[in-house]
C-alpha cells in the first residue's frame, strides 16, 4: 500500500472512506473498525468522524451514524485492484496472497483479504 504521509491525507482518506460504505446505518464501533484501516490514532479518528459530519458524509445518532452518500458505493469493477504477492491485511492482519486493493480520490487503501474488504466498504451487510 502507498501509506497516506499527512494527517492531511489520512484524513481525507478516512472521509472518503466513510462517504463510500455500502450501508445506510452503522454502529459507531463499525465505524471505528473501517477508520482503523486508515489510522489508529484515537485524535485522528474523531477527526475523520467530525469532519465527515462537517461535510454532511454522516449524521451522528448517538452510537450510531448514518451514512449520507448519495450512492457513492465502491465500485469494484474499477475501484477495487487484485495483487497477488505476499501482504499482511490491512484490517485484521492474516497473511494473504491475494491483497485487495481500493482506489478512492484521496488515495489507495489495503491490501485487504477477500472478506475484510468486504467488511471494509459494508458490503458484508455486518454491523448493523
Amino acid at each position: 500500500m502507498n501509506e497516506p504521509g499527512s494527517r492531511e491525507a489520512k484524513l481525507e482518506l478516512g472521509v472518503e472512506l466513510l462517504a463510500h460504505l455500502e450501508r445506510e446505518e452503522l454502529a459507531l464501533p463499525d465505524a471505528v473498525d473501517r477508520i482503523e484501516t486508515v489510522t489508529t490514532s484515537p485524535a485522528l479518528t474523531r477527526d475523520i468522524l467530525d469532519a465527515a459530519e462537517k461535510r454532511g458524509v454522516i449524521e451522528r445518532d448517538g452510537a450510531r451514524l448514518r451514512i449520507r452518500r448519495g450512492g457513492t458505493y465502491v465500485n469494484y469493477d474499477s475501484q477495487v485492484v487484485r495483487r497477488e504477492g505476499e501482504f499482511e491485511c490491512r484490517r485484521c492482519g492474516t497473511a494473504i496472497s491475494t491483497g485487495h486493493f481500493v482506489n478512492l480520490d484521496a488515495g489507495e487503501l489495503g491490501p485487504f483479504g477477500s472478506s475484510c474488504v468486504r467488511k471494509v466498504t459494508g458490503r458484508d451487510g455486518d454491523g448493523g
